[in-house]
């Protein structure tokens, strides 16, 4: 995985000037582009659009340094006006591209390699279970991604739910895990966009197809999942396991994550309210 990745990053730097697309990247790497857009995000702290948008004004102001005329740098790197081109790059710089050429003004952003970090050697644990499709019935909202800390979006669904809902949730549970569970799905990796929302449901996993007209429905099918029990201070706990997850674990096991529903539940210690035992179920294939 790690020769990959830098065999992507090279990919990456012989065709900053072409039209670079997730699909063709992704294909270049040898697996989805889900996958790859995962694990990518979780290893660097960016989305792969953030990288291509840094690199390529990073080599714009080299160019302009080097004399070259900003219209023509413009077009060089894919921008469709001059306008466009000076919006990004002063958003990107903090400065004009005209200040470059007129100032010497200069801003770089490195190229990524990938290399090998020993860190404490810290299992992780993880099972893998098979399941047959199933639905997802629940309370969902479009919420902002959020890696750390709470997101006060989702507390805000969760207070939402009404006392009918959670009725007609449980009413549907038949299915383990038999909790209730925060589901994400549909998360906005438009390749242009710096930032997403995705998908957060609160519900329960069902076999039945007949849902009250109080909850929605998202139908989940037959699929290999890898199970990560985690246990301590919450969320910070639940949120490193996961981390570590696209991070560690998928980069070295023999899986790569499906387009299908991320979903995990917790159960707070009834003596400590900041800490508690979680799952995170991820879909997954063998590579």
């Amino acid at each position: 995985m790690l020769k990959g990745l830098n065999q992507v990053m090279d990919y990456i730097e012989a065709h900053l000037t072409d039209d670079l697309s997730l699909e063709v990247i992704s294909e270049y790497a040898g697996v989805s582009d889900y996958h790859f857009r995962k694990i990518f995000f979780y290893l660097t702290g960016f989305t792969l659009s953030e990288y291509i948008k840094s690199r390529r004004l990073s080599e714009a102001n080299k160019d302009l340094l080097n004399g070259e005329k900003v219209t023509q740098v413009a077009f060089k790197y894919g921008y469709q006006s001059v306008d466009g081109f000076t919006r990004a790059f002063k958003k990107w710089s903090g400065f004009l591209p005209s200040e470059v050429t007129k100032k010497g003004l200069s801003k770089s952003f490195p190229r990524l390699w990938f290399a090998i970090s020993v860190k404490g050697g810290i299992a992780v644990e993880f099972r893998i279970e098979e399941k047959p499709a199933f639905n997802l019935v629940g309370v969902s909202r479009r919420v902002p991604m959020q890696f750390e800390g709470i997101n006060r979006e989702i507390v805000k669904l969760a207070e939402s739910i009404t006392a009918e809902q959670r009725a007609a949730m449980h009413a549907l549970q038949n299915m383990e895990p038999y909790e209730v569970v925060n589901a994400s799905y549909d998360a906005d990796y438009n390749f242009l966009k710096e930032e997403g929302d995705l998908t957060h449901l609160i519900g329960v996993l069902t076999t039945e197809d007949e849902v009250s007209e109080l909850l929605e429905k998202v139908p989940v099918k037959a699929c290999t999942w890898a199970v990560f029990p985690n246990e301590g201070p919450f969320p910070a706990t639940m949120q490193n396991t996961m981390a570590r997850i696209y991070a560690e674990w998928l980069p070295a096991s023999d899986y790569e994550v499906v387009n299908l529903p991320t979903f995990s539940f917790t159960k707070m210690n009834p003596e400590r309210n900041d800490y508690a035992y979680s799952e995170i179920w991820i879909p997954v294939k063998r590579k």
